[in-house]
């Protein structure tokens, strides 16, 4: 990464911040899983192999970031799926849906999602029950809240 990507980076962070702190509205210290919601569903067993559909619900107005975002700036915003089984990670291969292009003449295009977005990971299966971990950043128009894992589980 050049070191105006690592300023722009910077530069976005501290106007973030400030954005956040000196925007007061009723969602001011709130995390992202005030506007995000997560169920998940297991398929039967295939071959070893179990899919789990987890679906998100982003409250209109809002969006959370696409994985992947398409913008090294904002990559640590992006959506991530994690699979837990009694504590214990589980080798997961998910299928991002790729987003819709935002379009922002400050850091550059991204891929959001917004509304409903399903997405897919194929774990060993057996292994549950499985613990669904959505890592997600929400933001509107104007801000952007805390970052937040949003929790379920599938029996």
């Amino acid at each position: 990464m050049s070191r105006y990507s690592t300023r722009i980076g910077s530069l976005l962070a501290i106007a973030l911040v400030v954005t956040w702190v000196a925007c007061p509205s009723s969602d001011a210290g709130s995390k992202s899983d005030s506007k995000v919601k997560v169920d998940a569903k297991a398929g039967k067993a295939d071959g070893g192999m179990q899919t789990i559909s987890v679906t998100i619900l982003i409250d209109k107005g809002w969006h959370i970031y696409a994985n992947p975002v398409q913008n090294d700036d904002l990559a640590d915003a992006k959506t991530v799926i994690e699979i837990k089984s009694r504590g214990q990670k589980l080798k997961a291969k998910v299928k991002y849906p790729g987003g819709t292009v935002h379009k922002d003449k400050t850091v550059g295009d991204y891929n959001v999602y917004e509304g409903k977005v399903t997405i897919e990971a194929v774990v060993e299966a057996g292994k549950g029950p499985y613990e669904v971990n959505v890592h997600v950043q929400a933001c509107d128009a104007v801000k952007c809240l805390l970052p937040a894992i949003v929790k379920t589980t599938v029996p």
